[in-house]
This record gives C-alpha cells, structure tokens and sequence, in this order.
C-alpha cells in the first residue's frame, strides 16, 4: 500500500517545491543568540540571527543557565509523569504561583507547550450549547483548539469591532460566549484592541481570552503583555502564553485565568492530564527569567530602541513594513519565490531570515519577518538593513 502512498507524497512534495514555498530546516551549531553559527549548505558559519523569538535575548543569559544547571542537580532531568499522578513538584507549584501574580491572574495551569494550552482550553469549557467568537489571524493552535470542541464557532475579520459586534449579537441565544483573540499577531506584528474588546464582551456578556505568547515579558509598562498595555488586565477571563519565546526560549505553556477556570482544566483539559510534566528544569529557569524581567527595565528598553532603530531605517531605504512599534518587523515581498531567494541572499551576506509564504501567510504576501532581540547591538541592526540594501540589488529589484 505505501508503494503508492509514496508516490503521492512525493508528487505533492514536487509541488510545494516547484511554487517555491518548500520551507529547509537549517541547522545551528552554537546555542541561541544574536550571532549563531549555521552549519551546512555552504553557509558562511557564523550569522547575525534575526528570525528567533528570543526577543529579551535570554535564551542564553548567564543567570537563566546557572539556574538551569542548578535546577538539574536539585531537580533531576525529567518528571516521567503527568501532573496528577506523581508529575507536581514544588518548582511547578511556584512557577503557576509567580505566572498569576506577573500576570495579574487567580491562578495559572502549566502546560508542555502554548500549542497543548490552546488545545485544551475550548474542549474543557465549552459545548454544543456555547459559542466561540475568534479572530480571522488567530494562531494556528486557536484554531486547532477551536476544532476540538463542539461549540458553535463564528469568526471576524482581524481585529474589526464592527464585525466583531455582529458576531456578538448573531450568537446571543448561546449558554456562553467566548471572544478569543491573539495578543499579538505573529506575522503581521499588530496589536489586538483590548480595551475595545473587553467593552464589547461587557456589553454582551461575553468572556475574553487572549493568546499573549508574542507579547509577554516585553510588551507594557511592566512587560506584563497587552492586557497591560491596554489597561485590562482585571478583566481578561482567560490568558495563555508560552515560556518558549520571551521568557528564556525553551518550552512549555501557561493557562493564567479566573480561580474556577484552572481548577476545571486541571479536572479536565486532555492536553494536560495526557502529557508529561514541564521539564523541572525548565520551570525553574522561567523562575530566573521573571526575576530579570520583574527587577528591570533595560532589556525591554534595548528592545525597543532596536525596533524603532531597525524599522527606520528600512523605511527610509525603501522598503516595505508592516506599520508598529512591534519587533515583530515584516518586510513585504509578495511573490514566494522571490521571498524565499531573497533570504537566501541574506543568508550569504551574513544574515539569518527566513521567508514566509502560503499557507503560514496569505498568497500573494510573502515577506520576510525579521524579528528584533535585546540581544543585538546598533551595529548588528546596521548590517542588516545594509545587507537588506545589497540582497536587494543582487535580486535586481
């Protein structure tokens, strides 16, 4: 049988290579940094690295590590169990413990991944007698979630109140409703409008859940994440994030929500009770990382001023970016193939891009999403945008 399984797969595969949208797995050499080492293919060894989504620059900081190597010796390698079995140590209770308070939330639900927190959520709170009101750009792990309960589901255009509303008033016979949005959209950098959203679930006696992976530890005042910036962090229902981004780079997932909510997803959410314990020591380095978050702001601050540094630039040498203070940064290209050539281009003059086509965005908006980290220098963001500039004219635009 797989003789002919085969065959259609690899036609299939000829297919996404020949549209240009075939996506290679490079390989590095060297922890995660600004600066990383690409192995293979004729790379030129060590690149400046802006595709990460280390945006603090703490997948390497020396204190996250020493921590992490503490934490082995205390803790041990793995849990091989599930929470509720014999998975729980003291580090995993403390962890939920600090994620609440950081977030301004009753209590916090750790998961392996944000991926397995979207997937557990929807199914656990929601039935055929609800509704599910989700943003059109929402991650691929809402939809999925979404997917896995029988809610009734209603989708509105990104970030459109308008829509919104009448996605509200078209669901009102519904037992429960739930908005769910993403903080931060991952390939455009834009901002969900809390504050606007909240009033509409107020009006209509609607929860809020938002997914802050792209925001948290760096966005607000306090790096507390878009319900911070936009003064609402009372009345989110529901956030989920990751501990694989900003706060250290490796893995796992939170459910920070109302008191009730964790308490049923820890009776109920399959992700959860199916799936291994958070590595202990992974939880006890996301420790390390509130502390650096919560004790200053200069991280946040180097991010920023590389942002608005690197977004100026490229604007003023002509290129096209999504509008933001985001250091989610997309550079328009539009055509696949051209994308991808053009990362290609960069890649040999030293710097790490990836480009992004059908299906991860729209046809016809393929661009390169850079992504800015506290851990780059002025300089480092002047190299890019000068080697932006030669790709450019390699590719004879």
């Amino acid at each position: 049988m797989f003789d002919t399984v085969r065959d259609d797969l690899a036609a299939t595969l000829d297919e996404i290579r020949e549209a240009g949208l075939f996506k290679p797995e490079r390989v590095i050499g060297t922890p995660q940094s600004a600066a990383v080492t690409v192995t293979g293919g004729g790379t030129p060894g060590e690149v400046l690295n802006f595709c990460a989504n280390n945006y603090l620059g703490l997948a390497d900081h020396p204190e996250v590590l020493t921590a992490a190597k503490d934490a082995l010796d205390r803790w041990g390698y793995g849990m091989a169990s599930v929470r509720f079995i014999c998975g729980t140590q003291d580090v995993h209770k403390e962890l939920e413990e600090r994620l609440s308070a950081f977030l301004g939330q009753e209590d916090t639900i750790l998961y392996s991944s944000c991926f397995d927190a979207n997937g557990g959520v929807f199914e656990t709170l929601l039935d055929e007698r609800d509704a599910v009101i989700s943003d059109a750009l929402n991650h691929a792990s809402i939809i999925d979630g979404i997917r896995l309960c029988k809610a009734r589901r209603h989708r509105y255009a990104n970030r459109d109140l308008a829509d919104l509303e009448q996605q509200l008033k078209e669901s009102q016979d519904a037992r429960r409703r739930l908005i769910v949005t993403d903080g931060v959209f991952s390939m455009d950098g834009y901002v969900a409008p809390l504050r606007e959203i909240c009033d509409l679930a107020d009006r209509y006696n609607a929860m809020v859940m938002v997914d802050d992976s792209h925001a948290v530890g760096f966005v607000g005042a306090n790096g507390r994440g878009t319900p911070e910036l936009h003064g609402v962090l009372d009345r989110v229902d529901i956030i989920t994030g990751t501990l694989g981004k900003a706060l250290g780079g490796a893995s796992g997932g939170y459910v920070a929500a109302r008191r009730e909510i964790v308490a049923l997803l820890r009776q109920r959410s399959r992700p959860y009770l199916f799936s291994n314990s958070l590595a202990p020591v992974i939880a006890a380095a996301s420790l390390k990382v509130l502390d650096l978050v919560e004790q200053s702001n200069e991280l946040r601050e180097r991010l920023a001023a590389n942002t608005a540094l690197f977004r100026s630039k490229m604007t003023e040498a002509g290129f096209e970016i999504l509008p933001g203070d985001h250091p989610i940064a997309p550079v328009m290209i539009g055509d696949a193939a051209k994308a991808g050539r053009l990362a290609e281009l960069l890649l040999e003059r030293g710097v790490y891009v990836i480009g992004f086509s059908y299906p991860v965005v729209p046809h016809g908006q393929a661009r390169i999403r850079v992504q800015l980290s506290a851990a780059h220098t002025t300089e480092d963001v002047e190299r890019a945008v000068a080697a932006f500039i030669d790709a450019r004219a390699a590719l004879g635009e």
